[in-house]
């Protein structure tokens, strides 16, 4: 119904309503059917469109599943080409799991925790910078020392992969065996499992209580000072790719019941490259009083900055002091600065004797064993002997002890033999202290002992 409203066109004029006609009953019929197919075609879009949706859909998600799939197998095909590629411990920390090493034992947590007790503090054989180091009964009855490293982190585990690296492929007489690991990303625990060294450290022999009450003799420090050196020498000459200690102090010389020394502790070592004899570090590590001197001030760490280290060992062998004792006068503090000047002069070298010695010694070998570690405390590097040098000098050393009473008739049947001011010398074989600061002091005897025999019998004995 339509009202039609008429207002009022001009003053007075009255408004009308009027009722317009009814509209025809065929106009009304065609205006309904007209609204309802607008509806139906309405509907049939919308259907149209939620089916295409849907379509759409299903299609991208198919398209996600079968590339998901794709990848998944591809990086299973990869993993086996993967794992038969070698792999650092910088590449394993970085892939966020620990190598299994097939000639190392994989430890449980639960059986190191129970060979310890626990860990309990009656089994804590020391404690270093890394952590403590615990005694312990494994379940098939092997005595071990369990040291439990402290979390540090990226640069923690990267240490505790070095050393499993490291001790899971050198093996020698004369450095500490690993006998398992246990390591775990997730728990932030590492151990390591090594042999049982029941002696302690060279450092509390000649430090600490025991080397008090018990002082080291002669012929028990050139038995360690040789055994140490071999296990250098192993590191850096037979060892491929040559290995760098970086951290060789009395305190790594490890005893065991007959004082045979063992080489300990490798977080800190460094693989060299082949064919480079430095190798360029980014940080300064090692332990003050044992550090090189071109190590500490430029980084750069080579197979001699070992040998310097060693050379200071020697010392504290020689002379029973600390590398560094602020209870000595000035100037004296440091063990090195302190003997190199006296080093230098024969007739000054009584002075560097350890009084707990009670001149008990054979005076050529000391003087003998003086020019080896005034040689390996040489400041600049390439004045320092290899370790394979320091080795045979050494078993010289012994086997001119051994055959001094038959020396004099073995030389009437030597060629021109010549005295020096402070050793012998023969023209058939140079020294390696025959150039240097340090030729002053010059060769060690052969005394019927070629280098040639004394090398083949270290290549039959492991050094």
């Amino acid at each position: 119904m339509v009202i039609v409203l008429i207002c009022y066109g001009f003053p007075g004029t009255p408004v009308t309503f009027s009722r317009p006609k009814a509209a025809p009953a065929h106009q009304s019929s065609n205006s309904t059917s007209l609204g309802s197919s607008n509806k139906r075609k309405n509907s049939n879009l919308i259907l149209i469109f939620g089916i295409s949706a849907g379509i759409l859909v299903f299609a991208i998600i198919s398209v996600l599943i079968i590339c998901s799939c794709t990848f998944h197998e591809g990086k299973t095909k990869a993993s086996p080409k993967e794992s038969v590629k070698p792999r650092t411990a910088d590449a394993v920390a970085q892939a966020g799991s620990f190598p299994h090493p097939s000639s190392t034992r994989f430890l449980q947590y639960e059986e190191l925790k129970e060979a310890t007790n626990n860990f309990a503090a009656s089994s804590i054989l020391g404690e270093g910078g890394f952590g403590r180091v615990f005694k312990g009964v494994l379940s098939d009855g092997t005595a071990v020392a369990i040291k439990r490293l402290t979390n540090g982190g990226p640069q923690g585990d990267k240490e505790f992969l070095v050393e499993v690296e490291m001790l899971s492929r050198l093996h020698h007489r004369n450095l500490v065996k690993l006998v398992g690991y246990y390591g775990s990303r997730d728990s932030s625990q590492n151990l390591l499992c090594y042999e049982l060294v029941p002696n302690g450290s060279l450092e509390a022999w000649l430090h600490g209580p025991s080397g008090v009450n018990c002082p080291l003799d002669w012929e028990t420090r050139m038995k360690i000072a040789l055994d140490a050196a071999r296990g250098l020498a192993y590191l850096h000459e037979d060892s491929q790719p040559c290995v760098i200690h970086r951290d060789f102090k009395a305190s790594n010389i490890l005893l065991d019941n007959n004082f045979h020394a063992k080489v300990a502790d490798f977080g800190l070592a460094k693989q060299a490259p082949e064919g480079r004899t430095n190798y360029q570090s980014t940080r300064v590590m090692g332990t003050f009083g044992y550090v090189a001197p071109e190590y500490a001030m430029t980084g750069h760490l080579l197979v001699k900055s070992d040998v310097y280290s060693y050379g200071v060992v020697l010392l504290e062998l020689l002379t029973g002091r600390t590398p560094v004792d602020m209870s000595q006068p000035s100037g004296q503090e440091n063990l090195v600065t302190w003997a190199r000047p006296i080093l230098r002069y024969k007739d000054r070298l009584e002075e560097l004797s350890d009084p707990r010695l009670g001149g008990k010694y054979p005076k050529e070998d000391f003087i003998r064993v003086c020019t080896i570690a005034a040689a390996c405390v040489a400041p600049e590097a390439s004045q320092r002997p290899t370790m394979g040098e320091v080795v045979q000098s050494l078993k010289m050393v012994q086997r001119i002890t051994e055959y001094q009473d038959s020396a004099s008739t073995i030389s009437n049947n030597r060629p021109n033999w010549r005295q020096s001011s402070t050793t012998f010398e023969s023209d058939e074989t140079s020294s390696m202290f025959s150039s240097g600061p340090f030729s002053g002091f010059s060769a060690l005897v052969n005394d019927n002992i070629s280098r040639t025999a004394v090398s083949s019998e270290d290549l039959h004995e492991g050094r």
